[in-house]
């Protein structure tokens, strides 16, 4: 997939992932190497998490870049769609927090409610708001806030060796990052509690079985795959898709009367693109419409 480096990391290490230690290695790919790779390729911003010696674990530093990112995604017409994954044997093994600037004071009652609000909440928050369709290509481990990145997405695409973690309550801790809002959505309170009470890794296949991966695929079919979803994302309706996923996330945060009201809402929006008008145009003329996401 094609990728260049953006966004440099401060001195980070493997820490809060529940995971085995990646080894003395595990501080990441290097002093002026990048630890989030983009890249900008046929409306597809590809975003690729380079700390492969540390499991992807994410740093302070990657989750702003991440969250950057895709901010721009939304705010820029060229995009049309994000694919996020990772180099190496895992997509993101949790959170690391020792390259986070340090704190001013010892800390007090708050603090922890806050770094979780504008941390691993913002994170899983940008998302789901990112106004194009992100699709996660889930290339090995998903731990923690890893697995609920992957959650959040729109789409998640497996390789058949990855394997999913809430491994939260190994360490004694409540899950956050939005799982405990996440999981019940996509598998129900039972299943969601039976994995986030046990903590035990999910293969990719038994992930796809619950409906929290679309597709399962051999590693090596696993980026073909995502090039394939993303351009046939990329030549879509962009506003069309970005109205159906804000009705979609928001469907079980209402009654029907409010659904319903909203979904009139973002016809009413949408009839007003240029390409809500093609894709009628080209009904009634018989041919394939040619969508340029405005």
């Amino acid at each position: 997939m094609p990728v260049s480096g953006e966004a440099g990391a401060g001195p980070d290490e493997h820490a809060r992932t529940g995971l085995p230690d990646a080894g003395p290695e595990a501080a990441g790919p290097g002093p002026g190497a990048a630890t989030v790779l983009h890249s900008l390729d046929g409306g597809v911003s590809w975003i690729t998490l380079n700390r492969p010696e540390a499991m992807n674990a994410v740093t302070w530093d990657q989750r702003e870049r991440i969250i950057a990112l895709l901010a721009d995604a939304s705010a820029d017409p060229g995009v049309r769609v994000v694919v996020l994954t990772a180099t190496g044997r895992g997509f993101c093994a949790g959170a690391d927090l020792r390259g986070a600037p340090a704190p001013a004071r010892e800390r007090v009652p708050g603090d922890v409610a806050r770094t979780i609000r504008l941390g691993a909440q913002r994170l899983i928050a940008a998302v789901l708001d990112c106004e194009k369709p992100v699709i996660a290509a889930v290339n090995g481990t998903a731990a923690g806030i890893g697995a609920h990145l992957a959650f959040a997405c729109d789409l998640v695409l497996a390789a058949d060796t990855a394997t999913f973690i809430e491994v939260f309550v190994r360490r004694g801790l409540v899950p956050d990052g939005g799982g405990a809002y996440l999981l019940p959505r996509l598998v129900g309170p039972q299943r969601a509690k039976e994995l986030m009470f046990f903590g035990d890794a999910l293969t990719a296949a038994d992930a796809e079985r619950l409906g929290l991966v679309n597709r399962t695929v051999p590693s090596g079919e696993l980026e073909a795959l995502a090039e394939e979803w993303a351009g046939r994302l990329a030549a879509g309706p962009t506003r069309a898709l970005a109205l159906t996923k804000q009705l979609v996330n928001a469907s079980l945060d209402g009654d029907r009367a409010t659904a319903f009201a909203a979904e009139a809402a973002a016809q009413e929006i949408n009839m007003t693109t240029r390409d809500a008008n093609e894709g009628v145009a080209s009904f009634v003329e018989r041919r394939s419409p040619e969508y340029r996401g405005c």
